[in-house]
């Protein structure tokens, strides 16, 4: 079992993307090919029968599937076979499909052909008002939903069609091949390749399998490790049983939705020393922190701006932002009287192909992914903040990188520290850009007494606004990203960093409680010793990188010792 193709999904709902032709074609585009969505599928507002084969390879959906609102009559998803409900449409369904018919006419949807859907793992169904759809609604669902206490709405469709002798009284549609799941024995939990109770797929399949292996399934319960599904990924860290500490794993895998990979997909990989923080500081005095941390993540990706049906964010479809990381596409501001609601920006981490609005900035690190072509304004900026009158300063401190594009800023009356900033250190490659930087207040009245100046702390490359936490770098120190004169406690620095013990250690008064910032550091350990190491538990079941487990007791001096030989489960 591989993965060939890895698609994005959506996140509109019932929102449209313009003329049938252009939705349409940006489905095509998103969906041909595809085998696995990472997010969901949405199908909504097509009134022709347009040509779906190209939905036809799709095999799994992460989160939920929206068939609404259209006038089809078919839709070619005999390849489906399980929706994972990581994410479920008004928070029940992971299956929803209404009111596809139009109000005059008899075309409408009349086949549900779901011919290898067998395992829907969170969320429930809804399938209700479609006037000429027969079959699907009539399916025995409990068999498909895992959870046995979601929701399945069924009413007001079509009539009831009938079932080939072999299939029984449930099936896709009236032919033999359209039987809508293999009956198990019981000791099989519901996944199986056949009827005997020998025919049980492994406890890690999903949707049924080939055979008994971890290898056969044709889908996995929790992650698929280079064709075989496993409970989780190989972890980065295992227990070295010489060291008697957790150590880097050279065989490690992230996690990318429900796949293991050696290597994150560049376009969501988030490393630490590259966006250390993500800081959003909303010109109503709302500033909050979202801390990445080095590890390979699968964001919730939404639609920007800038399309016919979404101009600009405002209070019709702020909603929407709601938890998404990553913005694929423009965003817009709007001044609006509902500052409330701005806050939903805050958990925004990345944006792709990135435009600011002329008439309100939000900071944000800026990036372009890997092998797409940047939307810059007039085809040159990818920064702008323009026009803010109340505005003083930028208050970007946690920006590392533009991608690509320029700098423009500009008709910001009150506006300073931007003067100071060495804006080269934050491109990307040795290429000149051509920033515009003009009309904000005059660099001199900014330089005057009493007025706006980088704080002593921070170093030559300048600063977004005030106090020594607003510097692109610390003259001397930093420590938690605010510039100190000196580490002023025991393990000195860094790299030009004030570190602190390790949180293992146990404070000691009127002496120094570490000799280092590691847990094997520690002058006395707050809870427990293993080996050299301060720890808080004894290890317990820790793998060891060798199919082994590890585990270990407390004794009366609080030291880690190895359980028994004969122990099994500690």
């Amino acid at each position: 079992m591989c993965v060939s193709v890895v698609c994005l999904g959506t996140q509109n709902g019932l929102s449209s993307t313009g003329s049938q032709e252009k939705q349409y074609s940006l489905l095509k585009d998103r969906y041909d090919g595809c085998e696995i969505i990472m997010g969901n599928l949405e199908i909504t507002q097509i009134e022709s029968n347009w040509d779906f084969s190209f939905l036809g390879t799709i095999r799994e959906v992460t989160g939920y599937v929206l068939i609404a609102m259209n006038h089809f009559e078919e839709l070619p998803l005999g390849q489906l076979r399980v929706i994972r409900g990581n994410n479920l449409y008004e928070r029940q369904f992971a299956l929803s499909v209404f009111f596809n018919y139009p109000k005059y006419g008899s075309n409408g949807l009349r086949h549900l052909v779901l011919t290898n859907l067998t395992e829907i793992l969170e969320g429930g169904v809804q399938i209700i008002s479609n006037k000429y759809l027969s079959y699907g609604p009539w399916v025995f669902w409990q068999d498909i939903v895992r959870n046995s206490t979601a929701t399945i709405d069924i009413q007001l469709n079509g009539e009831r069609g009938p079932c080939h002798p072999s299939c029984g009284d449930h099936c896709w549609g009236p032919n033999e091949d359209q039987l809508t799941k293999t009956v198990c024995a019981p000791q099989c939990n519901g996944r199986c390749f056949g009827t005997s109770p020998r025919d049980c797929c492994h406890i890690e399949c999903a949707a049924g399998c080939k055979g008994p292996l971890d290898v056969d399934c044709f889908a996995c319960r929790h992650f698929n490790d280079s064709g075989s599904c496993v409970p989780q990924c190989p972890q980065t860290l295992i227990y070295n049983k010489q060291t008697f500490q957790m150590e880097t794993n050279p065989n490690a895998k992230y996690q990318y939705g429900s796949i293991c990979v050696s290597q994150c997909p560049s376009e969501w990989l988030a490393r630490s020393n590259t966006f250390p923080h993500v800081t959003m500081t909303l010109f109503f005095n709302f500033l909050r922190e979202l801390q990445l941390t080095t590890a390979c993540y699968l964001s919730p990706v939404c639609e920007g701006t800038g399309a016919e049906h979404r101009q600009t964010v405002d209070s019709s479809n702020i909603d929407s932002f709601i938890n998404c990381t990553t913005i694929q596409g423009s965003l817009h501001f709007l001044m609006t009287s509902n500052t409330a609601k701005l806050v939903t920006f805050l958990t925004l981490a990345l944006i792709y192909i990135f435009i600011l609005p002329l008439s309100l900035f939000f900071p944000l690190s800026i990036s372009t992914p890997p092998q797409s072509s940047p939307i810059l304004f007039h085809r040159r900026f990818s920064l702008i903040v323009m026009r803010i009158p109340t505005l003083t300063s930028l208050g970007l401190r946690s920006l590392r990188e533009i991608s690509d594009g320029s700098v423009y800023i500009s008709q910001n009356p009150n506006l300073c520290y931007h003067h100071t900033v060495r804006w080269a250190q934050l491109f990307r490659g040795t290429r000149a850009r051509n920033n515009e930087i003009k009309d904000n207040r005059p660099q001199a009245e900014c330089g005057e007494p009493g007025c706006r100046v980088c704080d002593p702390l921070c170093s030559d490359s300048g600063c977004w606004g005030p106090g020594p936490d607003q510097c692109l770098s610390c003259r001397n120190y930093s420590r938690d990203g605010t510039c100190v004169a000196s580490c002023n406690f025991y393990t000195g620095s860094v790299s030009a960093r004030c570190v602190v013990c390790h949180p293992e250690c146990q404070p000691q008064d009127e002496r120094v409680t570490c000799t280092g910032p590691g847990a094997d550091e520690c002058v006395v350990c707050a809870k427990l010793k293993d080996g050299p190491h301060c720890v808080s538990s004894c290890p317990s079941g820790v793998n060891d990188g060798q199919r082994g487990l590890i585990f270990k007791y407390a004794n009366k001096e609080g030291h880690c010792k190895p359980c028994h030989i004969n122990c099994t489960q500690g």
